[in-house]
């Protein structure tokens, strides 16, 4: 489903030795061109053209061929997230000169995560969405000249591994191409409308995914399982719509180890994700303008969905339960309404003061099936406030988290991949403001205070004594203004869910 699959191959062999059309070379600040690249480069460099200054571009011709100077910037300062934005700048320039097959010469003594991050900064910037546009006329004005929408193929040329391992390099390079394959169906999923993407059809893709990947498992349910399983609160969501729910559960254990034993040791992680595939407001209806946007409601259950797959590709020793709640949240005479009283399934009691705050009552009847299915660790992500755009803009998602041990390594996940969090607080003053007056707690306080660490203090009361952190990634999930991804769905969130898990590999 996704619009365009690069071939990412890695080869040894200087660039000269493959046929690529276009090969890019960094430049790092204070150091001269990398050994090997012919004298026109040099020369672009001596002249002033090319510069080594940070998203520098310059182009020249050379050995029947295009050579793309990119700056880096100084060495020092070049961390996986500056390689992304920068391979991301060099694949506009690449495709503006009509380049099919791309060659990533790898920067001398850069180390393999270098490598693995040029490759998806790549393959993210490659990344449309056409599904629904028409097919172009098969008429004149197709002349064959017009440059390619995507590239044909990414070399990575390391012909200087210098101390690297080259096994070590090809893992990362593949598994590179694996994850950002992974975010950009992810990209497809959020960009989908409401009239194609459903919860229904979500799930199916769900199943689809589990029929394609040895290990993988899915099981879905209907409005009838989730009232078998006494989840009043995402019923309650679910219940404006004439779409019928889904409650996805995904699992994953792991390869199977030499002799049958389980190959996975470690913790059983949780992955949840709130999949509101539109979002309306319900009763509480919202604006109209950019109302459009609210597909994107269901970007968090996206994430998951497609990192559990990625994660199943990859053979990760991980075991791990997914659970996405999708279901829409329209007005009509079926609706759930404001003051309204539900019950979620470990017996909590909601008034439902705002048909708008449905994302938490969605995510406490997830996050509750999570703990009963097992789950040790729990991460869950969902576009839950409109507050933390206002706190974080997109740089940073909130998270919010029970364990300080937990926050770290989520935390430290999302620095590695450049999916950044910063931490809000969780504390015993926030757990007033959403006590309920008729019931045990309160969706929409009146008190407009705190209104993303309210949303996490509420999703608190469903996960019991299990470490959990809440990522609001409301204002990452699209429009997120990076190079790789600055309009549209981000996939944010998918990168580190998959280096979550590898970190938690046994």
């Amino acid at each position: 489903m996704v619009a365009s699959v690069v071939m990412v191959t890695l080869t040894a062999e200087s660039p000269q030795s493959t046929d690529a059309d276009t090969v890019a070379v960094a430049l790092f600040d204070g150091e001269p061109a990398p050994a090997g690249v012919p004298g026109e480069v040099t020369a672009l460099l001596d002249s002033g053209e090319a510069r080594s200054s940070f998203k520098a571009l310059a182009v020249t011709h050379a050995q029947g061929r295009r050579w793309l100077t990119v700056g880096l910037g100084k060495r020092e300062d070049l961390d996986p997230e500056r390689a992304r934005v920068a391979a991301a700048k060099a694949l506009e320039r690449a495709k503006e000169i009509s380049t099919r097959t791309l060659c990533w010469l790898a920067p001398a003594g850069a180390g393999s995560d270098m490598a693995g991050a040029l490759v998806e900064g790549t393959a993210l910037a490659d990344y449309s969405f056409e599904r629904h546009k028409s097919a172009p006329k098969q008429d004149g004005a197709q002349d064959g000249n017009e440059p390619p929408k995507h590239l044909e193929q990414l070399i990575v040329a390391a012909p200087d591994l210098g101390s690297a391992d080259p096994a070590a390099l090809e893992r990362v390079v593949t598994e590179a191409a694996i994850v950002s394959a992974a975010v950009n169906e992810a990209r497809d999923l959020q960009n989908r409308p409401g009239n194609d993407l459903t919860p229904t059809a979500l799930a199916e893709h769900a199943k689809a995914l589990a029929a394609q990947i040895d290990g993988l498992t899915v099981e879905v349910e209907g409005s009838e399982g989730l009232r078998n399983r006494a989840m009043g609160a995402f019923a309650a969501v679910a219940q404006g719509s004439a779409q019928e729910p889904a409650l996805i559960t995904m699992r994953y254990e792991g390869p199977p180890a030499p002799g049958g034993a389980a190959a996975a040791k470690g913790p059983l992680l949780g992955f949840v994700g709130k999949a509101v595939t539109f979002d309306s407001g319900g009763i509480s209806i919202k604006p109209g303008a950019k109302m459009s946007e609210m597909k994107f409601d269901m970007s968090g259950g996206a994430a998951v969905v497609q990192a559990v797959a990625a994660i199943a590709r990859l053979q990760l020793p991980v075991r791990l339960v997914a659970v996405v709640g999708a279901t829409e949240n329209l007005p009509s005479g079926s609706a759930i309404k404001p003051g309204d009283i539900v019950t979620a399934a470990n017996g909590k009691t909601i008034e439902v003061n705002n048909t708008d705050a449905e994302g938490r009552l969605v995510l406490a009847d997830c996050l509750c099936h999570a703990v009963a299915q097992g789950a040790e660790r729990i991460v869950d992500l969902a576009t839950l406030t409109g507050a933390v755009i206002v706190a974080l803009g997109s740089t940073y998602a909130g998270i919010m988290s029970n364990d300080e041990q937990w926050a770290r390594e989520v935390g430290d996940a999302g620095q590695r991949t450049g999916e950044m969090l910063w931490r809000l607080p969780l504390h015993e003053e926030y757990d007033e403001l959403i006590k309920g007056r008729y019931g045990d707690l309160d969706n929409a306080p009146e008190a407009r205070k705190a209104g993303t660490i309210v949303g996490g203090a509420f999703l608190s009361n469903f996960v019991g004594d299990v470490p959990w952190a809440h990522l609001d990634i409301a204002g990452s999930a699209w429009d997120l203004g990076r190079a790789y991804a600055p309009k549209g769905a981000a996939g944010y969130g998918v990168r580190l869910l998959v280096d979550l898990a590898r970190a938690h590999s046994a």
